[in-house]
């Protein structure tokens, strides 16, 4: 097999199939697991099945106050998807120094298909979420990092290369929702999780019989015992310094962002028009959309990108970061707009959630690939796939908090709660706007 495919190296696609099935696996999972608690587990006749789970609510509401069944849904599945995005930092490290890029994703792949299917019994409810945020780190943690290993620090091709990566991302979350949405309506909630877990399994196969064909083996060597780890070159610990300086202000635009996985679900259940004609959609159809829009919308926005590079006016890293949050923030403002604009059932017409995926989904094209992509570039080598862990620091804190602000609301007007959410996103970006200069500054000072 030729060793690049499309002007790209060919271990790019496999990464990109793999990444594709562990975020159908995911999606299809973050897709139910707030319906699925509030409809059902939570619920008397379930929640007494759980094994440990009343210490496990305990310990939550110990920081959190009582909470009522839905506000304990919501921060469940904040602390769930936090945690998803906070192992990587240390499944990073593992691929780093102990078990090399391949053990590590095989060993998280296994990890989440036997969370996944943990998933089908009641009692093995939190082994499953724990076997899943296990498993997802040490995937995660070393599936992206090899991505960037695949280019030199400053080939151009880079950053497309994370907007395709993204691209996979994105379709298995249009897929995910679509089908684990179906599934979940017609043959019930454990069906879907199956799903999800079959998914995760075939992508292991994708990632370990497409990279060895791929040449993906010899695009990430795995560092003997022998072998000295890379040390810290001067300016690194600067350059180190202000990448995390950036986690707190991309916390921001992922408290908004992590929302649309959480509290967004009951939105659509509670106000948005689902009937059409005879027919009601399946909830997390909806959400299918945030796999298919950023989808359609690489191409434009590549070529925007590159008409603007050939003029020499293509926008900074930073710069771009600052405009999906902004974009993100009126789209934000746009869904609390939508419970003053109702049909003649009182309800939000869909066509409304609908231009929210579109728009918003606009913010994450500029806002997350870009992130990854100046995180992979200027995180020094000695530390970069610790530090690409580190990046979904943001992603962790924006979960969790976003779960405790789900408690909200039940006692906020749908209006008002959105409109906290839009100006958390938009703050963020001020914030990057207000840092740009200097980190682009210190970026190109180290890297030149």
């Amino acid at each position: 097999m030729s060793k690049e495919a499309f002007g790209q190296p060919s271990a790019l696609w496999v990464l990109a199939g793999a990444e594709l099935w562990d975020r159908i696996s995911f999606h299809g999972m973050q897709a139910l697991l707030v319906l699925y608690m509030v409809g059902q587990l939570l619920l008397p006749g379930h929640i007494e099945h759980i094994a440990g789970f009343a210490a496990f609510r305990a310990a939550i509401e110990s920081v959190t106050g009582h909470l009522s069944t839905q506000a304990l849904a919501t921060q469940i599945f904040g602390l769930y998807v936090g945690l998803v995005y906070f192992t990587p930092v240390f499944g990073g490290l593992l691929g780093d120094r102990v078990l090399g890029r391949t053990l590590a994703v095989s060993l998280g792949a296994l990890l989440m298909t036997a969370g996944h299917f943990c998933m089908a019994f009641d009692a093995s409810f939190l082994p499953a979420l724990a076997l899943l945020i296990l498993g997802a780190g040490c995937l995660r943690g070393n599936l992206a990092p090899q991505l960037g290993e695949l280019y030199d620090r400053e080939d151009r091709r880079r950053d497309v290369a994370f907007q395709v990566y993204g691209a996979a991302v994105n379709l298995g979350g249009f897929i995910a929702p679509l089908t684990t949405g179906a599934l979940g309506q017609a043959l019930g909630w454990h069906a879907a999780f199956a799903f999800a877990g079959f998914g995760m399994l075939f992508g292991l196969v994708v990632y370990l019989v497409g990279g060895r064909f791929a040449g993906l083996k010899a695009a990430r060597p795995r560092r003997s015992a022998q072998t000295k780890a890379p040390a810290l070159l001067p300016g690194d610990r600067i350059v180190i310094a202000h990448l995390l300086a950036i986690i707190p202000i991309a916390t921001t635009f992922w408290i908004a962002q992590s929302q649309v996985w959480n509290t967004y679900n009951l939105w659509v259940r509670d106000h948005v028009e689902l009937r059409v004609g005879g027919w009601t959609m399946p909830v997390p159809w909806l959400q299918s959309l945030d796999g298919l829009a950023p989808f359609l919308l690489l191409p434009p926005a590549l070529m925007l990108w590159r008409w603007q590079a050939s003029h020499g006016r293509e926008p900074a890293e930073t710069t771009k970061i600052a405009i999906g949050c902004f974009i993100f923030s009126a789209s934000t403002l746009w869904l609390a707009a939508g419970s003053l604009v109702l049909d003649s059932s009182g309800r939000t017409p869909l066509i409304w959630a609908i231009v929210f995926h579109l728009t918003s989904n606009a913010g994450w094209l500029f806002f997350t690939p870009t992130m990854g992509a100046l995180f992979s570039r200027m995180a020094p080598l000695a530390v970069n796939a610790t530090l690409m862990g580190c990046s979904t620091l943001a992603v962790f804190l924006g979960s969790v908090i976003s779960g405790r602000l789900g408690g909200l609301y039940e006692t906020l007007s749908a209006t008002a709660f959105w409109s906290i959410h839009a100006a958390l996103v938009g703050l963020g970006g001020v914030l990057m706007l207000l840092m740009g200069s200097r980190l682009t500054r210190v970026f190109t000072r180290v890297s030149s």
